[in-house]
Order: structure tokens, then C-alpha cells, then sequence
């Protein structure tokens, strides 16, 4: 059993100031942070062109969607998670990915739940607004924080690290996000998946391109600029 002067000496040092914060304070973040980690999640499967995927969920929000086994895979969730396949947000994601795997822009974004840092977010943001068959680079992003943030600079570096740790494949675009000479490095589900999901979009514009341009061209004039035409009157 304590003493009194046990009790006292241990009040006094739970109260000592650590690197900031009391330990108390301390212990009461990381109890918020587990309690936040250990919430229930619940999750469902889908079986892809690229393997099997596993998506989890608050129950509202998609938390979560990976390549069964992939670098990082089910890092928002601990043990407490349900299987519960037959919640909404899993069945408008199956209709999203059905869709994108047909190779066609689904059109719309399930509601999605990125927990992290302002910085994490900001950098989901960016890459949600790549379109379908379009790439950008970890320096484009990087600078893209950079002026929203009202810095001079952004270490691309920094935003490679939360473009590799997205827990929303797919549905936030971090395969079509490309080292500045075009390398396919980085991507956490593997850089086979990355080229193939690349070339599928690709290929689906450039499909889609040839018919584009003949209904755009139908009343088109021969492309001719006016200072040519004064030059050249008799052509």
C-alpha cells in the first residue's frame, strides 16, 4: 500500500510540465486518440480486375479502400471492425468502382473520411480534383499547398509521404499522381496496378477522343489565321 508521502511525491510528478504538457494532459490526448483508432468500423469486400479489395466505413463515410495485402492495407483500423456488406455508403462505393472498372468516370464521389492533419487533407483535396485519364506530379501538389497555405515553398518530399499513405484508393486518384519525370514510383499498391490503372483511363479518353473532335469539326473552316489570309490572298 502507498504512503501518504508516495501519494504526494506521485500527484506531484503526474503534474510536471513534459515537453510542454502536463502528464495528465498528455495521457488524456492519448486516451482520445485510441478512443478515435478503436471507434467501430465496419467493412466489406470487392473483387476487381486487380485483386480483392477491402472497404471499410464509420458506418456513414468510407474510411477506407485498399488492395487486400498492399503496403499500408486497413490503416485506419484496428481489431474492433464488423463485417456489415449491406450498409449504403458500401454498396454506392461497389457502384462506383463497377463503374470505374468498366472504364468509364463514375461521375460521382461516395462521401469519404480522411482523418489527419490540415496538411493530409489539403493534399486529398488536390488529388480528388485530377480528373479521370489526367496525372499530375508530386511538385504541381506540392506547390498547390505552397499557394494555399500563402508559403514561398512546399517539400514535394512531404507531400509524397501523404499521397503514399491515402487509405482511399482509387477513389482518391493517388495512382495518378507521377514522379516530375514521369516515374510510377510510389504508389503503395503496387507500381503494376498503377501502370494498369493508368493505361485504362488513358485508353478510355483516347477512345472517346476521335468522336469528340468530328462532332467539334463538323462546321469547322480550314485552320487558317487572319494574318496568313492577308498575306496570301490568292491561296
Amino acid at each position: 500500500m502507498a504512503t501518504t508521502t508516495e501519494v504526494r511525491r506521485c500527484t506531484r510528478l503526474r503534474s510536471e510540465p513534459m515537453r510542454g504538457r502536463t502528464v495528465l494532459e498528455r495521457d488524456s490526448m492519448s486516451t482520445t486518440r485510441n478512443t478515435r483508432k478503436e471507434s467501430m468500423h465496419y467493412l466489406n469486400h470487392y473483387e476487381s480486375p486487380l485483386g480483392a479489395m477491402t472497404m471499410a466505413s464509420d458506418g456513414e463515410h468510407l474510411t477506407g479502400l485498399w488492395f487486400d495485402g498492399q503496403k499500408y492495407d486497413r490503416s485506419t483500423i484496428d481489431g474492433n471492425a464488423e463485417l456489415k456488406p449491406h450498409l449504403p455508403i458500401f454498396t454506392q462505393t461497389a457502384q462506383w468502382l463497377d463503374a470505374y472498372f468498366e472504364g468509364s468516370d463514375p461521375g460521382f464521389t461516395p462521401p469519404i473520411r480522411v482523418e489527419g492533419s490540415d496538411f493530409k487533407k489539403m493534399v486529398t483535396s488536390i488529388m480528388l480534383s485530377i480528373p479521370f485519364g489526367a496525372t499530375s506530379t508530386y511538385a504541381r501538389i506540392a506547390a498547390e499547398v505552397a499557394r494555399r497555405t500563402g508559403r514561398k515553398q512546399m517539400s514535394a518530399q512531404a507531400v509524397g509521404g501523404a499521397v503514399g499513405h491515402n487509405p482511399i484508393s482509387l477513389i482518391v486518384p493517388c495512382h495518378r499522381v507521377l514522379a516530375s519525370d514521369g516515374g510510377l514510383r510510389g504508389y503503395a499498391g503496387g507500381v503494376d496496378r498503377k501502370e494498369w490503372l493508368l493505361k485504362m483511363e488513358a485508353s478510355t479518353c483516347l477512345a472517346r477522343q476521335p468522336l469528340a473532335t468530328a462532332v467539334e469539326g463538323e462546321n469547322e473552316k480550314p485552320d487558317r489565321r487572319p494574318e496568313q489570309a492577308l498575306e496570301n490572298p490568292g491561296d
